[in-house]
């Protein structure tokens, strides 16, 4: 088979996939599972344009990992584009499927680089790989990503009989630092919040802290989605699950939104834009957040704008939130990564130490052990 016939097959197949409707996947998207009894099914127009832009966004991803792999010429290359499109159907974000053709690419040009063949692959041509992404200076979560993407094709090739099974007796599996999520201190909130002086900018922030929404899905808000009477936004799509949930708003959350809904250009369909674009962008959010960090000298302290979510769930469990009720409202699919802002801040477990601590030290402790 020469350059040009796999190139055209590739494309076809590409294109077949479009044609097909995606009936299933687009249901899902359109109308997501509720995971709060308070959420109900929202109109149509709404989803339709988020699930447009990021469908939208999926084929751009697609496109741009098939491109690379078909233009560098790979060994294997058949089955990496097979593999990325298996993942496209599974309707994978689009940084999933960017994520997964990075890693892909990467094991393939160093199996090129090593005259391998991806058919004859082993458990040391793994560790060849995550040593060499080691090299590059990678975070050892990025490595642990790219790790588990890696494997997520390989896989693939066990299920489809293209190498042996054994490969994945004895999977590599890199040990992690367990760290806390990083919350802001409540005078450094106080020292952010007073420079927050920009109408927009305010209710952007203040949505973030109060919602504990991701940065990624507040920006995907369109206006109607607010609902300020019932104090409530709805979240179409999670960022990261794609599950539809509420959110609640605070007193002061209500007087930011209403500023800046007041004052916004309601011929703009998101909630968020900026003077030359109808989506407000991560990179310009982040942006902001510096300089305003700079404004409150808290510059030096190490806060990201993600700090705004981990300030939220901290500030819930230690104001007696539930935790399965936080769970909900921050849109974690598992309690056990809603447990690690538990393990920070609840105070029940100091005040129950020194509680048991003090009936220890007045010698009420009787029996035997």
């Amino acid at each position: 088979m020469t350059d040009n016939t796999f190139t055209f097959q590739t494309t076809y197949s590409f294109s077949s996939i479009f044609s097909q409707g995606f009936q299933k996947t687009s249901e899902l998207l359109i109308h997501p599972e509720p995971i709060t009894p308070e959420f109900t099914p929202p109109p149509a127009q709404p989803a339709e344009k988020v699930h447009s832009r990021k469908e939208k966004q999926r084929r751009q991803a697609l496109d741009r990992v098939l491109k690379k792999l078909i233009d560098e010429d790979l060994p294997g290359q058949e089955h990496a584009v097979s593999y990325l499109q298996h993942k496209f159907r599974r309707n994978c974000k689009s940084c999933t499927l960017a994520n997964s053709g990075t890693a892909v690419s990467f094991f393939l040009a160093m199996l090129k680089a090593h005259s391998r063949d991806l058919c004859d692959i082993t458990r040391q041509d793994i560790e060849a790989f995550i040593e060499q992404e080691q090299d590059r200076g990678l975070a050892i979560r990025s490595v642990r990503s790219r790790t588990q993407a890696l494997y997520s094709f390989v896989r693939y090739l066990v299920e489809n009989d293209v190498i042996a099974s054994d490969i994945l007796n004895r999977r590599i599996r890199l040990k992690m630092p367990v760290s806390l999520p990083r919350a802001i201190d409540p005078v450094d909130v106080g020292a952010l919040l007073s420079v927050l002086d920009h109408t927009r900018d305010r209710a952007l922030f203040l949505l973030l802290l109060r919602t504990g929404m991701r940065v990624g899905e507040l920006l995907d808000l369109h206006a109607t989605d607010v609902n300020l009477p019932e104090r409530k936004i709805l979240i179409y799509m999670g960022e990261k699950n794609y599950r539809g949930r509420v959110v609640y708003l605070s007193d002061d959350a209500i007087e930011a939104a209403k500023a800046w809904l007041a004052f916004r250009d309601s011929r703009e369909e998101m909630l968020f834009y900026s003077s030359r674009r109808p989506v407000l962008s991560y990179g310009a959010v982040r942006n902001r957040f510096t300089r305003y960090l700079e404004k409150a000298e808290l510059d030096d302290k190490g806060y990201t704008i993600h700090c705004l979510r981990h300030t939220f769930a901290s500030e819930m469990l230690n104001a007696g939130l539930r935790l399965e009720v936080l769970q909900q409202l921050l849109g974690h699919s598992s309690l056990e990564v809603t447990r690690q802002y538990g393990r920070l801040t609840d105070t029940t477990r100091e005040e129950e130490y020194f509680r048991a601590m003090a009936i220890i030290e007045r010698g009420e402790i009787h029996g035997r052990y």
